[in-house]
């Protein structure tokens, strides 16, 4: 018995020094981002210079679930297409807006994920990318582009349901099914609200689209499953043969400019039917 003990008693204190390590990790990373990035011309994209650094990091879904209660999780080593956006608005408030510290960092990682900047639990997280949006625009951290049309000239309606109908995908609400109800509440508030975006067929190397989606802008894919509002996050870059999307990448399972045009990634998801456009300002 008295060997059962010391061993459950070992067990904590290693999975903290895991912790402490990523912890440490992601502290030398920003600060050191942050450091590089007053050495950049003024003319720097900063969204597309912080999303550089975080090629070739690894993408792993699910990184902010490893909680048992809602905490604000650091990690700028394993990203998905969420946090890779969230991650990249952070260094740049940080930067632009702060002292270029990794408290900073953290003040506007914490800012940006939950609605109205406060960590009450999951619910509070934003976790619609429309939502998002609109919360984050504001506090004066975002802007969705709407206009011109063209290239604006779809409109998407939402109609918000898939976490609430699909509590069983999301760890949390498996193991508390009371958050359900503030999620589906959540979901209601915001079905029937209408955005307007860039349909795909319309994101092409032309001159309409490139005053319309500048360097840096996080790019929004919408799309037509059922209770969802966007598939796929990412940042725009433009390249002579177009527009390309930097992103925490599944199919390539790592953060990556990817090597095809936007328009050609669309037209091979047939789910995607265009483009969202946000500025971070």
């Amino acid at each position: 018995m008295k060997y059962r003990i010391l061993i459950i008693l070992c067990v904590f204190p290693l999975l903290n020094i895991k912790g402490q390590k990523g912890l440490a990790t992601d502290s030398i990373n920003v600060v050191g981002w942050l450091n590089e990035a007053r050495k950049q011309p003024y003319s720097t994209c900063l969204p597309i210079f912080f999303a550089e650094k975080l090629i070739g990091k690894p993408y792993v879904a699910h990184t902010l679930e490893i909680n048992e209660r809602e905490k604000l999780v650091v990690n700028t080593r394993q990203l998905d297409c969420t946090t890779l956006v969230e991650n990249v608005v952070a260094l740049t408030c940080a930067f632009k807006r702060g002292n270029g510290s990794f408290k900073d960092y953290k003040y506007y990682l914490n800012i940006i994920r939950y609605r109205n900047g406060r960590n009450t639990g999951y619910v509070s997280r934003l976790h619609y990318f429309t939502e998002w949006i609109d919360d984050n625009s504001r506090k004066g951290i975002v802007a969705e582009r709407q206009q011109p049309n063209p290239p604006f000239s779809a409109v998407q309606t939402i109609k918000l349901g898939y976490m609430s109908t699909h509590p069983n995908s999301y760890k949390a609400l498996r193991n508390n099914p009371a958050l359900v109800d503030g999620i589906a509440k959540m979901e209601q508030a915001y079905c029937g609200r209408k955005y307007r975006y860039i349909p795909k067929a319309a994101v092409k190397n032309t001159t309409a689209m490139r005053k319309a989606v500048k360097d840096g802008d996080i790019i929004a894919i919408t799309c037509k499953k059922k209770g969802l509002d966007i598939a796929h996050l990412g940042i725009a870059v433009w390249k002579k043969d177009g527009l390309h999307l930097l992103n925490a990448s599944q199919i390539h399972k790592k953060v990556v400019l990817e090597p095809m045009t936007l328009g050609k990634y669309l037209s091979k998801h047939p789910s995607h039917t265009g483009i969202r456009i946000i500025k971070i300002i």
